[in-house]
């Protein structure tokens, strides 16, 4: 009589995803001490292996291929839809990220009881809440629909049943660290179960043309819970940011195989839900007070838009030997570099200087043209001299001190002007004529030292 098959097992780490058939101390791939757990590996399904040898699948050349142009299902929320890139695709898997409480499964209800119809009905799974919970959330965001339907369950077989029985058009799960296959004896949430789940439902999209959204977990560190893989299965990687304590929240695409990463959606929560935010930039404008050291507005480019936010600087002198250089919404190291072009090109002592940074509304800035607001705000409070309230800065920073060129000028200085600035300061150009609107000042300005002279 054949002896009993024993039960394999794998190491797979907890950071990196890297799978090993013995346990390491350290795993090889990200260096991480006792990140390796124990899984026990599903036995292999053998008529899954036939079935793929008898496909009748064949490469096809692409001039053969017949391509249709998918109708983008679009949400009530214009600020989704402009992140997700004009709305949603059939057939894509959409994951979507954030700290607890920030207004994922909010957004996600209330979107989904507006796209319910007669001709798409919605299956919204939850793992994480009982149909009565979701019954009260709904009624306190006002989202009702009879083509709506809500399935609390966590075991992978139970879902597919649902949604091979009802056929949604959309699928959404919240959330996938919740969900479990039963061939894994490992608990919901880990590398295996996540992976594998993940798999499932993206088959599931493929097939039946369904797009299907998944809510994930993230770590204390702020990335999403559970295997790198999952980022990389996903369509479309889409990540909640700010502070849920604020009124505001960004919703900002990692990955877009549809559409843009540049694009943001901005919403603002209130007692109804989350709401589109039209008018950005008079919203981060609101609070700003004229005549204060170390405030500057600043035009950044989100995508398509342009966007006017405030940056504040605080420079005061340090009480340790080492000064602190602190940035919330901007790149401490981009910091750190200004700082020693000021030092360095415009002779500003920063070494005993504690400097902190802010970007008002919870916006995190991540391109250049913000350095020469930076620059100056940080110039501004060390000075204790204040910028003029209708002025706007636009421009890179070398680290010669020069101001450099940044694309969609014209843009920026037209959003300026419909939100009241009357002057600009902006790079200055040879054989580049800027159109200026209509009783608006642009000064052009070719360096640093130039800039300040300028303003004080």
């Amino acid at each position: 009589m054949a002896a009993k098959n024993k039960e394999k097992v794998q190491y797979t780490c907890q950071s990196c995803g890297f799978v090993s058939l013995r346990w390491l101390g350290k795993c090889s791939e990200c260096a991480t001490w006792n990140s390796l757990v124990e899984e026990k590996v599903a036995a292999p399904d053998r008529q899954k292996g036939k079935r793929l040898t008898s496909a009748s699948h064949e490469p096809v050349a692409l001039s053969d291929i017949i391509f249709k142009n998918e109708q983008r299902i679009c949400f009530a929320s214009a600020e989704f839809n402009r992140v997700l890139g004009g709305g949603l695709i059939p057939g894509s898997l959409v994951l979507i990220g954030g700290d607890p409480g920030i207004g994922k499964s909010t957004l996600l209800l209330q979107e989904a009881a507006l796209q319910a119809s007669e001709k798409t009905r919605v299956l919204y799974v939850s793992g994480e809440e009982s149909n009565q919970q979701i019954k009260i959330r709904a009624q306190r965001l006002g989202a009702d629909s009879d083509h709506l339907f809500v399935h609390a369950a966590t075991k992978l077989d139970d879902i597919l049943g649902s949604i091979a029985k009802l056929k949604p058009g959309l699928v959404i799960v919240d959330s996938i660290q919740t969900v479990y296959q039963p061939a894994f004896e490992s608990a919901p949430g880990s590398i295996s179960q996540v992976r594998e789940c993940a798999l499932a439902f993206m088959a599931v999209a493929k097939a039946e043309n369904m797009p299907v959204i998944l809510v994930g977990h993230v770590t204390k560190e702020g990335f999403l819970a559970g295997p790198k893989v999952l980022e990389h299965m996903v369509d479309t990687l889409l990540q909640f940011e700010g502070d849920r304590n604020q009124l505001f929240r960004i919703l900002r695409a990692g990955k877009n195989r549809f559409g843009s990463t540049r694009e943001i959606g901005i919403f603002e929560m209130r007692e109804q839900g989350l709401q589109d935010v039209e008018n950005p930039s008079s919203i981060f404008l609101a609070e700003r007070t004229n005549d204060i050291s170390g405030s500057v507005v600043i035009s950044t480019i989100e995508g398509t838009r342009p966007i006017l936010v405030e940056v504040q600087a605080l420079a005061t002198t340090t009480n340790y030997g080492m000064p602190q250089r602190t940035a919330t919404g901007f790149d401490a190291k981009k910091l750190s570099l200004i700082i020693a072009v000021l030092e360095k090109r415009i002779g500003l002592r920063l070494g005993s200087f504690d400097v902190f940074l802010n970007v008002v509304g919870g916006v995190r800035i991540d391109e250049p043209a913000a350095d020469f607001g930076v620059a100056v705000a940080i110039a501004s409070s060390v000075k204790n001299a204040s910028v003029p309230g209708d002025t706007v800065l636009i421009g890179e920073v070398g680290l010669a001190g020069e101001i450099r060129m940044v694309p969609h000028l014209d843009k920026r200085i037209h959003e300026a002007s419909k939100l009241g600035f009357s002057r600009a300061l902006v790079p200055g150009m040879k054989d580049e004529n800027i159109v200026q609107p209509k009783n608006f000042r642009v000064t052009q300005v070719r360096t640093l030292e130039d800039a300040l002279q300028t303003l004080f």
